[in-house]
């Protein structure tokens, strides 16, 4: 679609087409979802800057629903509007997805490491260390000590363990917090 192309004209361009295509025009509609993917593709693009993999995925999601929810289509209503709330809907479930993930890659530099650091001298904070490290479940005891005890880098981890990076600091951040909440379990009894 053309930048200099208003909204209107291309409603008005899209609706006949598209009405045909309802009709069960093969033609219409394959012509529709070209002139459709081309807007949403736009529509992504400004909304998704900092994600420019997620914008043809998006596209096409947004194409199927449309496939798939073509038949609830009021044709007294433009099109347009139409699939700019299908479009929104995909947008939306795309930042709950990343949300979700995300959230498992919180950086683990949000803890002080004074706070994780056991002084070598100190063998009674050692062993309680290690009793606490020993509930944690493997992978999660692994990735602790050699990052926050050892010192290794989460690259060094991840070589050594055969995981990923990433795995490593999602691996990190759960078991510190797992930590924390043996070592306040530990306070309150």
């Amino acid at each position: 679609m053309n930048a200099d192309t208003s909204p209107g004209d291309f409603e008005s361009r899209l609706k006949p087409i598209w009405l045909r295509a309802q009709a069960g025009d093969a033609a219409a509609y394959r012509l529709c979802l070209d002139m459709l993917s081309a807007r949403l593709r736009g529509f992504f693009k400004r909304r998704l800057a900092g994600l420019p993999d997620a914008v043809e995925d998006l596209v096409q999601e947004t194409l199927l629903a449309l496939h798939l929810r073509r038949g609830t289509y009021d044709p007294s209503l433009p099109v347009t509007a139409w699939v700019l709330a299908i479009a929104r809907h995909k947008l939306v479930d795309l930042w709950r997805r990343r949300g979700r993930r995300d959230a498992l890659h919180d950086p683990i530099d949000d803890v002080a490491e004074q706070l994780l650091a056991v002084a070598p001298e100190d063998g009674g904070a050692r062993r309680d260390l290690d009793v606490l490290l020993r509930e944690l479940p493997p992978a999660q005891h692994q990735a602790i000590a050699l990052t926050k005890i050892e010192g290794l880098s989460v690259a060094e981890a991840a070589a050594r363990t055969g995981a990923s990076e990433s795995a490593i600091k999602v691996q990190v951040h759960r078991g510190l917090k797992r930590l924390a909440a043996l070592a306040r379990r530990d306070d309150a009894t």
